[in-house]
């Protein structure tokens, strides 16, 4: 829904008119209201003794009331430091009552201490038991005059309520405000609209409906406004709404800043479209900003999650040369990366550099290290960063010692896990649920399964309730030891418990059946599965198509893949190694090889797939359709499989021609693995092979760009030397002075010219990465 045109102008606060004798007769009845002969004797001996004696001021407390408290500040409304010293004594006593605040408010405001004021705000809603916030209004209103004030205090309130996430009390403010003849600003709207925002759909006005609101009340959104709308708009997933609403604030001449590029990159990174978070990185100096660690940050971790540590490491570089230091944040994200790619090695290394660097290892730094130690099942190196992280003079928190209570129980190391539970509980934090599921699963590993049942009334005991997870890893285990009637008991106690069971509680009771050839029974759970809503996983379609090959029924197994597919699963290695060798089993190589080729071209590629099953099927005249192959995953990209399918035909005797050295050569320049790229170039060459025109260009290009003069050097020289017509002499000596001069340019230009007039061996079409 495209959000209202905003007026072309800010509406300026006014004060709403009231006619002067009205005026003046307020004042005049407040003043004789409250400046009784005691009242005025009273403030006079305070203002004597702040000025003089403060530490003597506590001896009149007692003879102090709301209306002389009252009188005082609108005595002393225009003598800041009189002021601040009076409320800094009276706003702990009793006698200063919400009137008191609101007089208060009116004269910090005007001072324009901003701070102060909103301090003493939040203090008056929370106290004042006003849980509309009308009576506040009013009180403030009443006011309003007599201390001279500005509808600034409107907005400050309105911001003190939206602070403190009392959201209608805000709206009602606003309401109250506007109705009155005052004009709330900019200031208001954005402090309500970010806390709509921070609440999560929680407030009963949307933030979009606000925001019409707002302009309907013909108050111009500025920055920060544009910057709320777009976080709400990426937080929720709706990226393209918040890219409406960044093209819409540039329309309307409201200049994006630096907050706004890190939310909208931060969303593209989070929904894994890298590629586009970092043009907008880059479109950022364009519009004369400059990304700041935060921006680095963001993309560095995108990179992270996706698994590219090499770009990741990249952008840490450029970020350094800008003059970025990287901070704890920058180094734990990279340290994250390594070690959810199971590079422990590398992840130490980047631990190290941090302290280098004056960085210190924070608790989230070495609960990491930790982890990827007990994935490792290197328990002692995590108990090592454990101690080195106690010596640190840091806390472990609850993840840390579930961490590794983790490691141990994986690893059916239960006495350590409770040792490591006994220094938790001693520390003062209390086992969670999590920590309790640990243990459940260390007990399962090792076959205790009256041991696992044993945690679960232990949670009872201690006031937890069991969840999914509690449940479905003792079914897992009762299915392991083939108890399938324990674990069918274990789900009805889940159900009565209310506890629901999800995908993995049913993947886990297809599995047991189908191990025990219960094919039928585990049909007819996954049609219950799919009957209360609960879609099945890629591990259940791969449990019962293995089952159907194990059965022979081939075609049932191939309708559950087509189904998966439909459904938005896509099969992973598992799942086409099941289908591969049951096709195979039956002499049905045909159906096998056109199922990876179909693999290859329409889905995502599994990263282990290897490809001995394609290529030991593969007669000679077939590897025509590799080399399409090899090209398909150039042109998409995907190097690393067009590199194993290349070593797969080395590895089977069936050495690669021609067309496939240049499809892959120019695939790696294109891909930025020069290194490769000149070393295939090499091998190519050595084998006897000329490299097409076009892949010798690109290569060229792409080591000129890089900075690769020596290999660039040694690629002209071979290409030169490949030039047998005398035609072609002209142009050699062109290009070899131009070499020589550094011209890399003109070098380029004539051998583009020599390949158009067919000088250069291989100038004809052929298969290449980029045809």
């Amino acid at each position: 829904m495209p959000l209202p045109r905003p007026w072309p102008w800010p509406k300026p606060y006014y004060t709403p008119y009231l006619p002067v004798p009205d005026l003046l007769s307020s004042k005049a009845l407040l003043f004789s209201t409250l400046s009784s002969p005691s009242h005025a004797l009273l403030v006079d001996k305070a203002i004597t003794l702040l000025k003089f004696h403060p530490n003597h001021l506590d001896s009149l407390s007692s003879n102090f009331s709301p209306e002389s408290a009252s009188f005082f500040l609108l005595k002393s409304q225009f003598d800041q430091t009189l002021t601040l010293k009076f409320l800094n004594w009276a706003q702990n006593h009793p006698f200063f009552d919400s009137h008191c605040k609101c007089l208060s408010l009116h004269i910090l405001t005007r001072f324009k201490l901003y701070k102060t004021a909103q301090t003493l705000a939040q203090n008056l809603a929370l106290s004042a038991g006003d849980h509309t916030g009308s009576s506040i209004f009013q009180c403030l209103k009443d006011s309003y005059h007599v201390c001279n004030s500005t509808s600034a205090v409107f907005d400050l309130m309105v911001k003190s309520y939206s602070h403190l996430n009392m959201i209608d009390q805000a709206l009602n403010t606003i309401d109250l405000a506007k109705s009155s003849g005052f004009m709330p600003g900019v200031l208001s709207y954005n402090a309500v609209l970010d806390a709509i925002v921070r609440s999560r759909g929680s407030a009963k006005l949307s933030a979009e409906e606000l925001y019409r609101k707002m302009i309907g009340s013909r108050v111009s959104p500025n920055v920060y406004t544009y910057n709320i709308l777009i976080r709400r708009f990426c937080r929720v997933g709706e990226l393209e709404k918040g890219l409406d609403c960044f093209g819409e604030m540039e329309r309307n001449g409201c200049l994006p800043n630096v907050v706004t590029y890190n939310t909208l990159i931060d969303a593209y990174c989070k929904l894994g479209r890298i590629d586009e978070a970092f043009g907008l990185l880059k479109s950022m100096s364009r519009k004369g900003l400059q990304p700041n660690l935060i921006s680095y940050n963001v993309i560095i971790n995108g990179l992270c999650r996706q698994g590219r540590m090499k770009d990741a490491n990249e952008i840490l570089e450029d970020m350094v040369f800008k003059g970025f230091t990287p901070d704890e944040v920058t180094f734990n994200t990279i340290l994250n990366g390594y070690c959810k790619e199971g590079n422990f090695h590398q992840a130490l290394v980047v631990h190290a550099e941090m302290v280098r660097n004056g960085v210190s290892p924070s608790v989230v730094t070495y609960t990491a290290l930790i982890n990827s130690m007990c994935k490792a099942r290197n328990l002692n190196r995590a108990m090592e960063l454990f101690e080195q992280m106690l010596s640190r003079g840091l806390r472990p928190n609850e993840r840390t010692y579930t961490t590794l209570i983790d490691g141990f129980s994986r690893q059916g190391l239960m006495n350590q896990a409770f040792r490591v539970l006994n220094e938790m509980t001693a520390s003062g934090f209390s086992p969670s649920v999590v920590t309790y599921n640990t243990f459940i699963h260390g007990h399962c590993v090792l076959g205790k399964m009256e041991a696992a049942l044993g945690v679960v009334q232990e949670m009872f005991e201690k006031g937890l309730a069991p969840d999914v997870v509690s449940y479905s890893t003792i079914i897992s285990g009762f299915c392991r030891y083939q108890e399938l009637d324990r674990a069918f008991q274990m789900k009805q106690e889940m159900v009565e418990k209310g506890v629901l069971p999800d995908a993995v509680t049913y993947s886990s009771l297809i599995q047991g059946l189908c191990e025990m050839r219960r094919l039928s029974e585990a049909c007819d759970l996954f049609q219950e599965m799919s009957g209360i809503g609960l879609p099945p996983d890629e591990f259940t379609y791969t449990t019962l198509i293995n089952a159907y090959c194990v059965e022979g029924d081939l075609n049932k197994a191939l309708h559950l893949h087509d189904e998966m597919i439909r459904k938005g699963f896509l099969p992973d290695v598992v799942t086409y190694s099941v289908l591969i060798n049951g096709l195979n089993k039956q002499a049905r190589t045909r159906e096998a090889k056109r199922l990876l080729f179909k693999l290859f071209y329409e889905e995502s590629v599994p990263n282990d797939v290897t490809y001995d099953s394609l290529i030991e099927n593969c007669s000679n005249i077939e590897f025509k359709s590799v080399v399409a192959l090899i090209k398909g995953f150039c042109m998409k990209g995907l190097m690393h499989e067009a590199d194993r399918v290349f070593e797969s035909m080395v590895k089977r005797n069936h050495k690669p021609g021609e067309a496939v050295y240049n499809v892959i050569i120019h695939g790696h320049c294109r891909g930025g693995n020069l290194r490769k790229a000149f070393n295939l170039y090499k091998e190519m060459v050595h084998s006897g092979f000329v490299p097409h025109t076009v892949t010798v260009i690109t290569l060229i290009k792409a080591l000129f760009k890089e900075g690769m003069d020596e290999e660039m050097s040694e690629a002209i020289s071979e290409t030169l030397r490949s030039c047998r017509l005398n035609e072609a002499e002209l142009a050699k000596v062109l290009v070899e002075i131009n070499h020589k001069e550094g011209n890399m340019e003109a070098v380029l230009n004539v051998l583009t010219d020599m390949a158009k007039d067919g000088l250069l061996p291989n100038s004809g079409k052929t298969a290449y990465a980029g045809g």
